[in-house]
């Protein structure tokens, strides 16, 4: 995994834990980044001592050759959507989808794992279920769980991990997020309980999908923002590379604050998603920071519909990015 770009770590014989640290590292009071067995070749610390250097991989598994591998997601740009299936209780239907309220009416019987919760999200937004998502690798844990492995660009925000069970980060309830400052478990890894078996379909982690972005920046997943709170957060400034063709159409969808209805607010959106989808195609915008930006905009001009507005900002970027445009193109 490590040729593939993957930061690997060793895990206990017959666990999905790392081994201990060494006697040094257990009385020691430094901090695991800062480990002085990281430079000797050591495996301190678990994810911190992740590696990509073949040299080092080949010396822990010649002198442990039953350990277990795992990944350090943050170094390997990995997201991975961790589905559980614990027999917790069933809690209160406020904290099934952080953030949203499911309504009364919605019939929540026999809902009783991350995979009803993680299904119940995605048809929220009207997009298909992760966990059915052939195009990206995923991965059978021993409990009956499943792990669906994401890749995020390279220069894309870090997102945080979560648990599933948390009262102030999650995306859904018994659905934890290995991210940054985080791991996951190989695929061939076997434990004491059983194998992790990739599943069929792609052996490769997909780009996450942009409304998983969308969702894992609401519930406060983002590593370079702040949880998100009820006060509204303030407007991102656009980029200062952002092309005139493009701040004059993100104006054009500004002013539809001022005007309640009739202003083609709507085709006005499309348009600048449109031709935002085609700048970023040539590499002019980043991705994720655009769409960003043109889902405030949009919200600032019409607050009441955010699913919509981020329906379009998507659809359109997706369109636009089958026709890539340079700035000097659009003058």
């Amino acid at each position: 995994m490590a040729r593939h770009g993957f930061a690997v770590h060793p895990l206990t014989p017959g666990a999905k834990t790392p081994p201990p640290n060494c006697q040094a590292c257990t009385a020691g009071a430094h901090q695991p980044q800062n480990c002085p067995c990281h430079v000797q070749q050591g495996w301190c610390h678990g994810f911190h001592a992740a590696t990509t250097d073949l040299h080092t991989l080949q010396q822990w598994w010649s002198i442990q050759p039953e350990f277990g591998i795992g990944i350090a997601c943050g170094p390997s740009r990995l997201v991975v959507v961790d589905v559980d299936t614990h027999a917790d209780r069933l809690p209160d239907r406020s904290r099934l989808l952080p953030g949203i309220s499911i309504h009364d009416s919605v019939d929540l019987a026999g809902l009783s794992s991350g995979f009803d919760t993680l299904a119940l999200l995605a048809a929220y937004r009207r997009r298909p279920n992760p966990c059915a998502d052939t195009s990206t690798l995923r991965v059978q844990t021993p409990s009956g769980g499943m792990h669906i492995w994401y890749r995020t660009p390279r220069h894309a925000p870090a997102f945080k991990s979560s648990s599933g069970s948390s009262n102030r980060t999650a995306l859904a309830w018994q659905v934890d997020i290995r991210a940054a400052n985080g791991y996951i478990v190989a695929p061939g890894t076997r434990t004491t309980t059983g194998a992790y078996q990739a599943l069929p379909g792609a052996r490769i982690p997909a780009p996450l999908p942009l409304w998983l972005v969308a969702e894992l920046t609401r519930t406060g997943h983002r590593a370079d923002a702040p949880a998100p709170s009820k006060s509204p957060a303030p407007s991102s400034p656009r980029p200062a590379n952002t092309p005139h063709v493009l701040t004059a159409l993100l104006k054009e969808v500004e002013d539809c604050g001022a005007v309640p209805e009739g202003a083609a607010f709507s085709e006005k959106l499309n348009r600048v998603a449109f031709t935002a989808g085609g700048l970023v195609q040539t590499g002019y915008l980043n991705s994720i920071e655009t769409r960003q930006l043109l889902i405030e905009t949009a919200t600032r001009a019409r607050p009441h519909q955010p699913r919509r507005n981020a329906h379009i900002v998507e659809t359109g970027m997706r369109a636009g990015s089958t026709r890539p445009i340079r700035p000097e193109e659009r003058t």
